[in-house]
């Protein structure tokens, strides 16, 4: 896999994605009569996964046009279905939000959300290949210092020093704080409620910037919206808050394409397969954590990923 000793976390399934995807990689190429457009969401992971996906396209001869870190969800999800974009990752759990669906036990499930959402967006033209094992579930992270002071580890022990008085101000997307699924299900699980004036909603959704706000101390930033695959918390000296009441839904990345692509290029299932069965959660922090804490660019990352599996 990826050459840095650090992998050294990666499991045993992912290894055996090396022979799949070596043989995959050795057939002979399929040149596509037009480009497939393939897009991304704005932040971090987003462009590692976009990326993964045109290098793995183009190695196979197929055209590929790139629109990378297009736009925070909804921008991507109306792009896909008006038939701008061809191609992006997405995460199965925002199949809730797509179909209104937020109470269904199957999003809990990485397996019966995967299916539920593959199953309700066949009719609008939308295949759902398979996905990630990776979890890149929603949380609140902490500097360490400000966690250590208000006794606070889980969004549990966040609800009492909230309810107690206690003062915190978090940085996040609109997107972290309006979508039913994110603030609000943390709100909801764990019986407390973030003032406005509390919150500093950003109009993009890259962690990037909350997680730095949230270690300097930007603006009064105590708390930050994070990904579970954020590669910089350590980096940063930031906690993952523990949700022991398992408020979030599972969050598996997976490439999203539209029917009628897929149809003319049936292959690209088989090739992205393999490449995102290897995403595991170590795999992915350290992927991440290359781009947003060591600077690398997105393309150079993923082009040594999959140079590492071959």
């Amino acid at each position: 896999m990826c050459p840095c000793s650090s992998c050294s976390q990666i499991t045993r399934r992912a290894l055996l994605c090396h022979a799949a995807i070596a043989g995959a990689l050795a057939a002979a190429p399929v040149r596509a009569a037009t480009p497939v457009v393939v897009a991304s969401k704005i932040d971090t992971e987003g462009a590692l996964l976009g990326n993964l996906i045109a290098l793995t396209l183009r190695a196979r001869g197929v055209a590929v046009t790139t629109r990378l870190q297009l736009g925070p969800t909804n921008i991507l999800r109306q792009a896909l279905l008006s038939g701008a974009i061809d191609l992006y990752p997405e995460y199965t759990g925002n199949g809730a939000r797509f179909f209104h669906r937020a109470g269904d036990p199957a999003w809990h499930d990485p397996q019966d959300g995967w299916r539920l959402v593959r199953s309700l967006d066949a009719a609008n033209g939308v295949t759902w290949l398979a996905p990630a094992p990776a979890n890149n579930g929603w949380g609140i992270a902490l500097r360490r210092d400000f966690a250590k002071r208000a006794g606070v580890e889980t969004l549990a022990d966040l609800a009492r020093y909230l309810n107690r008085g206690g003062e915190i101000r978090l940085a996040a997307s609109v997107e972290f704080v309006e979508s039913a699924d994110a603030l609000p299900s943390f709100e909801r699980a764990y019986g407390f409620r973030l003032r406005q004036d509390q919150i500093l909603a950003l109009a993009g959704g890259d962690t990037a910037a909350t997680l730095r706000a949230a270690a300097e101390s930007i603006s009064g930033i105590d708390a930050a919206m994070a990904y579970t695959t954020d590669g910089a918390l350590e980096v940063l000296d930031l906690i993952l808050l523990a949700d022991p009441a398992h408020a979030q839904i599972v969050f598996q990345p997976a490439p999203v394409i539209r029917t009628v692509v897929l149809q003319a290029q049936p292959a690209i299932a088989d090739w992205l397969a393999p490449i995102f069965s290897a995403l595991t959660l170590p795999v992915l922090r350290h992927l991440n954590a290359r781009i947003a804490a060591e600077g690398a660019d997105p393309s150079a990352v993923a082009a040594n990923f999959l140079a590492g599996l071959t």
